[in-house]
């Protein structure tokens, strides 16, 4: 799976742009606020349909204009495919390949991504409810099934903490009713039990050998640590765990008026040689420890879908040496299209950058170079209505001079 062009329309500080990607590595360099990070969001945006930087659209729309385009060429399943997104504060228009998408959910997914973004290091850093949620995103890519069985999960959970405030003030409340629920509840929490225990299973698989290239001899393992007592993480085990825990904490329960058990209050940690990074890794370590989650989410998709996802790095280089600069570049270089944000690239070798397209974007413009073939190519952007092109003879050389390139 790879993107080959992306083309931006009134999207955030861009007024037009077309970017063109190579199938391996392309790295964007630019200086802080010329629009970077937005790239990766557009193309994060044509994959999930939202963004992961704003929950309001409309923010998304350039200053000054009422509605948006991001569209891309890409190749998927091995097909040709094109990808449209139209966008106003009241109205969203997704067409694909010629054919306009009547519901996200049979859309969201068919463009596969993994990104990592600086707000990442929360993932170690940040509370339970951070990495529980960075489960559920990544398992809802995957599965559509899980997001179900997790939103059902939801609203059993809230009308049992409502059940129990009521049985709380309530002596006479049926009892009956709480174990009808609790019942529907453990069933739904058995299935996210299991489906976050095989993936973290499936993410060690690939974590510890990738963070082992990268830092040269480092041992990472995530240990996941849900809040009772599961000892095999088969159906029937965890049913039983959660009944026993149910049924020994229904006056506790009760008496706090919420569910204090379950997948709800789930947790995982990173351990580098069996310490937890959060407390005894540096900035760098955990930054790498990210990456190598990322690095193994990317091979997770691929041995589930049989298709390499496209790999977002925003800002990867920051709090990390020279050494380990270059060895994640050799270690993606084949793992599949790559994008990658950064300020500069002087510590980066030059032999590493054979292969990589180089885009640029410095005062209004972005420059591309090199790649698959070592092609020169200019496209501005904003306010690029071939502004200083007076002549119907000079737009047609500047249009033909673009194209050949």
């Amino acid at each position: 799976m790879n993107l080959s062009q992306l083309t931006l329309k009134n999207y955030r500080n861009y007024e037009n742009a077309i970017l063109n990607f190579n199938n391996k590595i392309n790295i964007i360099i630019g200086d802080n606020a010329q629009g970077k990070t937005n790239i990766l969001e557009a193309i994060y945006f044509l994959a999930i349909t939202k963004s992961y930087r704003t929950s309001d659209d409309v923010n998304l729309i350039r200053t000054g204009t009422f509605q948006s385009v991001v569209s891309a060429k890409a190749k998927i399943n091995g097909m040709s495919k094109k990808i449209s997104i139209t966008f106003n504060k009241n109205t969203k228009k997704i067409v694909f390949n010629n054919n306009p998408v009547k519901k996200l959910s049979e859309f969201i997914g068919v463009l596969k991504i993994v990104l990592m973004a600086p707000e990442d290091i929360d993932i170690i850093k940040g509370s339970p409810s951070i990495r529980r949620n960075f489960l559920n995103i990544e398992l809802s890519k995957m599965s559509k099934d899980y997001i179900n069985k997790y939103n059902e999960y939801n609203k059993l959970l809230k009308m049992r903490n409502d059940y129990l405030k009521l049985l709380m003030t309530n002596n006479i409340a049926d009892h009956r009713y709480l174990d009808i629920i609790t019942d529907k509840l453990i069933d739904r929490a058995v299935y996210i039990y299991r489906k976050r225990f095989e993936f973290l299973c499936k993410i060690n698989y690939y974590l510890d050998s990738i963070y082992d290239n990268i830092t040269f001899g480092r041992k990472l393992k995530i240990v996941y640590e849900p809040n009772i007592d599961i000892k095999l993480f088969d159906d029937e085990n965890i049913k039983k765990s959660l009944k026993y825990k149910y049924d020994s904490n229904l006056n506790k329960e009760m008496s706090l008026g919420m569910t204090i058990y379950g997948p709800h209050r789930d947790d995982f940690l990173f351990l580098i040689d069996d310490k937890n990074i959060e407390f005894f890794g540096s900035q760098g370590q955990q930054k790498l420890a990210v990456i190598a989650l990322k690095l193994s989410i990317v091979y997770v998709l691929n041995e589930l879908t049989n298709e390499m996802p496209i790999l977002l790095l925003d800002d990867i280089f920051s709090e990390v040496d020279k050494k380990k600069k270059n060895k994640i570049l050799e270690y993606i270089k084949n793992i599949g299209q790559v994008v990658i944000t950064t300020n500069d690239i002087k510590d980066i070798n030059k032999n590493k950058l054979d292969d990589v397209k180089i885009i640029k974007i410095k005062n209004q413009k972005i420059t591309e170079k090199g790649g698959k073939n070592g092609r020169y190519s200019l496209w501005f952007v904003l306010n690029t209505s071939f502004r200083g092109l007076r002549s119907c003879k000079k737009k047609a050389r500047y249009v033909h001079w673009y194209n050949r390139c």
